[in-house]
């Protein structure tokens, strides 16, 4: 009986491991895409007067890459600095041609421009 118990166990784990881990490594997760919370800040003029923390979906052009993260975003409304750390490329590759939408938070510093903080990027 333990024998059978323990096959069972082994074939449920051998499942559940292999929807989970693909060659060696996590698969991609799924999740919902659809309508949710509205953004009220959509443009880089809204951004820019907006509070701090404000979480803003924009959509535009990376027309530079300004050093340590740090690239100049541009709308039909504006410019301004967004930053993206490294890790939160996920392989997504952009030119100053592409649309690119990003979502993230404004950052107002004290003694630098406002900028956002990206959370998230993708090719439009």
């Amino acid at each position: 009986m333990k024998k059978i118990l323990l096959a069972l166990f082994v074939v449920a784990f051998s499942n559940t491991a292999n929807a989970q881990f693909s060659g060696g490594s996590v698969a991609a997760r799924g999740g919902f895409e659809g309508p949710g919370i509205a953004q009220s800040v959509t443009t880089v003029k809204e951004a820019l007067s907006a509070r701090d923390d404000t979480m803003v979906t924009l959509r535009g052009n990376i027309i530079s890459s300004l050093g340590d993260e740090k690239y100049m975003f541009k709308d039909s409304t504006g410019e301004i600095i967004v930053e993206i750390d490294d890790e939160d490329w996920y392989g997504v590759k952009v030119t100053p041609e592409n649309t690119v939408e990003i979502y993230g938070e404004v950052d107002k510093e004290v003694f630098e421009r406002t900028k956002i903080d990206v959370k998230s990027i993708a090719i439009k």
